[in-house]
Formats: structure tokens, sequence, C-alpha cells
């Protein structure tokens, strides 16, 4: 286990109304420089689902995922700055340095943020709610390893999101 260091900068702009934190980047986003980039990751297909229900829309790039993402009001980052982890399991994640949140939420209008899954919220929770004066909500997680939610589920569950932007 080693120390790894949050390499994808925060995605958000003054519009943004909602902000979703991970906990910290998998090895897959973190090669590719960009949130959620594991292809079994369903963080993109809840959010199609939500904010263009009709299709059409194809994420491939980081560029369409970014605009995707501040077209619709949402701001994203991971609530870690640095840990020890090994791969991609959040249950490994040791020596937490956490990022600075209040950097977005002085900067946009931030209505609602919003965990996506326990341990993002449990790391929000810990580090940053007190400081922040500030709740987040938990969302099931998007990630693979949670197999007890369907797409659907997710989809359901997520659409809380909407009542904000």
């Amino acid at each position: 286990m080693s120390l790894k260091l949050h390499n994808i900068d925060p995605v958000y702009s003054s519009d943004s109304k909602i902000l979703i934190l991970g906990s910290f980047p998998s090895v897959k986003s973190r090669e590719a420089q960009f949130f959620y980039a594991h292809p079994q990751n369903r963080f993109w297909k809840v959010l199609t689902a939500l904010y263009a229900p009709d299709g059409g829309i194809e994420l491939d790039t980081v560029d369409k995922k970014r605009d995707f993402l501040l077209k619709n009001k949402i701001a994203v980052w991971d609530v870690i700055r640095s840990c020890e982890i090994t791969g991609s399991s959040d249950s490994s994640i040791k020596n937490v340095k956490v990022n600075d949140i209040e950097m977005i939420l002085s900067a946009a209008d931030i209505k609602a943020i919003f965990s996506n899954g326990a341990t993002s919220y449990n790391l929000y929770m810990k580090y940053c709610a007190d400081k922040l004066g500030r709740p987040s909500v938990k969302l099931p997680s998007t990630s693979p390893a949670n197999a007890a939610y369907s797409l659907e589920r997710l989809i359901d569950a997520w659409s809380a999101i909407k009542d904000y932007c």
C-alpha cells in the first residue's frame, strides 16, 4: 500500500447547483484522469438516464462528460486529496487528507451535497460536515462492487438530485 495523490481537478462552475462527492478515484479513473472511468461503474449511465432519458447522448470523451456535468449544473469531486489505498478498494483507505471542498462551495450556489456511496458519505461526515456546516445526502454507490443495486434501482434512488437542478 502506498500513498496516492488525487490527480483529477474538480468539475464545477458558478452555475453548479449540486455537488456529487466520491471517496477517491479508482485506478482506472486515475489513469484516465477523470471521474468514474471504470467501464462497469454506472455513474454515467445513471446521470444520462436522469438528464437525457430519450438517449442520443454519447459521453465517450472526457470533454463530453465535463460539458454534460456543467450543462446540467452538476459539480463533481472527491472527499479525499491523498491516502494510502490498495488498488481501488475503498475498504483499504488509510491516512486520509481531504480536499478543500469549500473552494467549490464559495464559487458556486450549491443547493445540496450528495455522496456517491457509504464511504464518501462517512468520510464527508467525519472530516467535512462540521467544518462546512453542510449536510450530505447518502446515495447508493454506482460502483460495480455495489451489486445489490440494479441500474434501475440506482436511477430511482439518484432521481433525488433532480430536485435541485
